[in-house]
């Protein structure tokens, strides 16, 4: 170890880990989308869980966000705020999960553009997640003031959370009317 560089913080390493596995599962599922081939029946299927999935991830993210917006109106502490907001981050990557995988089987082509670009953002969406997760956690472990910094990063990635979903909803969009 070089003792003029200052150590990572243990987390720093879990969310290293964490991302590079958020990247080897969406290069997984990219993958396997290539390979599979569904009929109709499983296809139909398949629609119905992504919406269904789609409704628990981007409904619980909605949720969240509103409730970011009541502690940034002052309607809301930003304690509470995180408390009501710590039990949904499970149907959010549960929905998540559930539109990947019910994904692979909606027969995507990956040379379009537009699935490029919504491909990327479900990663995008999944990488931001983890750190949001992460942010969470310092947030609500935090004695006193909260720093700035902090905070700001808060708001971007509430930000990103959102255009990502709804980028990657309206390409989804896009895609199932050609």
């Amino acid at each position: 170890m070089n003792p003029g560089r200052p150590r990572r913080p243990p987390h720093s390493r879990t969310l290293i880990v964490a991302d590079l596995l958020i990247c080897l599962a969406w290069a997984g599922s990219v993958g396997a989308a290539s390979q599979v081939e569904a009929g109709p029946a499983v296809r139909t299927v398949a629609l119905f869980l992504h919406l269904g999935a789609l409704v628990l991830g981007l409904g619980s993210v909605l949720t969240i966000d509103y409730y970011g917006m009541l502690w940034l109106l002052g309607r809301r502490s930003l304690r509470q705020s995180l408390e009501f907001a710590d039990p949904l981050h499970v149907p959010v990557w549960t929905g998540l999960a559930g539109l990947v995988l019910s994904g692979i089987v909606l027969d995507p082509d990956p040379r379009a553009p537009l699935t490029r670009v919504k491909l990327v953002l479900v990663l995008l969406i999944a990488l931001n997640g983890v750190h949001a997760q992460a942010l969470h956690r310092t947030l609500g472990g935090h004695v006193g003031a909260w720093p700035r910094r902090l905070l700001v990063r808060g708001v971007v990635s509430a930000v990103v959370s959102q255009l990502g979903w709804w980028g990657a909803v309206t390409i989804g969009f896009l895609n199932s009317r050609s």
